[in-house]
């Protein structure tokens, strides 16, 4: 979903408590959460959708599972693992404010629903705040991922250069990363390129377009958008002999790794609470 380069904010309903370092393994889920929102340094965010999406806030925290969707699978793993407190990067139902009045009667989201109740978790969704870290959380994750650390540029940790290679070289390297999964491509496979924006998520196509009008952007690798906007005007810019390119590598595969990540950030100052990262994975297999 929208992420910090363009926030779609709801409400925050968090009293901020905390202290640098957390030690108290019986501290309640709010607690918790606001100790977190405190490490991250950054300022309050208005109408943030990092709020608790369902459970208690009272809930003392037994173990802590981070992972990008809160999947069935996802939270029966957390089960198993005795963590109550699931902190998810995107959604818990299906859109972007989790609003539920559209399911009361689906029986799919009365059973996921059943499940957080059964078992007494909290759900927190750690989307605005953790892309306030600084050098970005999620972007960080994906770095780590991706084996791009020694190329992301100083003072801006979305962009990356390369020695001169071309598009296919490029797209080489992602396929080593995410060797399950096809891409969707936007430009001539021999082109040769150094600089790429990596822009995750679903960050709309106004800051795709933005950052391939920049003439120090050769490709923009992003998470995905909808067909009629980005991939058309990509399609436009290459028909018309200009050098760019796009490459969209999917939601989840763009972000991902950024709830790693989070999982080993927590860990420097959460302590006496087991901490687990819970891959979710594509949601959709390629055929």
């Amino acid at each position: 979903m929208k992420h910090a380069f363009n926030l779609i904010l709801f409400a925050l309903p968090l009293v901020l408590w905390g202290q640098n370092t957390t030690t108290d393994s019986a501290l309640t889920s709010e607690q918790m959460i606001a100790s977190i929102i405190k490490e991250t340094g950054a300022a309050i965010v208005p109408n943030t959708v990092d709020v608790i999406k369902q459970g208690n806030p009272e809930t003392r925290v037994t173990g802590i599972a981070t992972c990008m969707f809160a999947t069935m699978d996802v939270l029966r793993k957390a089960v198993e693992k005795n963590c109550n407190l699931i902190i998810v990067h995107e959604p818990l139902y299906y859109n972007h404010l989790d609003k539920t009045e559209q399911f009361q009667q689906d029986a799919v989201f009365l059973e996921k629903k059943k499940f957080i109740e059964d078992h007494n978790l909290v759900v927190w969704r750690f989307h605005d705040y953790i892309h306030r870290i600084p050098s970005d959380g999620i972007i960080s994750g994906m770095v780590e991922k991706l084996g791009w650390e020694n190329n992301r540029v100083k003072d801006n940790p979305y962009k990356f250069s390369f020695p001169k290679i071309t598009l296919t070289g490029l797209l080489k390297n992602l396929k080593e990363t995410f060797p399950e999964n096809n891409f969707h491509v936007i430009g001539d496979p021999e082109m040769e390129l150094s600089n790429v924006m990596y822009i995750p998520g679903s960050s709309g196509s106004q800051v795709h377009i933005s950052q391939l009008q920049d003439p120090s952007v050769d490709v923009v690798v992003a998470g995905e958008v909808p067909q009629w906007e980005t991939y058309e005007y990509a399609r436009d810019a290459v028909l018309q002999g200009r050098k760019k390119a796009v490459v969209f590598i999917g939601h989840i595969n763009s972000e991902e790794y950024g709830m790693k990540f989070c999982a080993d950030w927590l860990g420097k100052f959460v302590k006496g609470i087991p901490i687990h990262f819970i891959e979710c994975g594509s949601s959709y297999w390629s055929y």
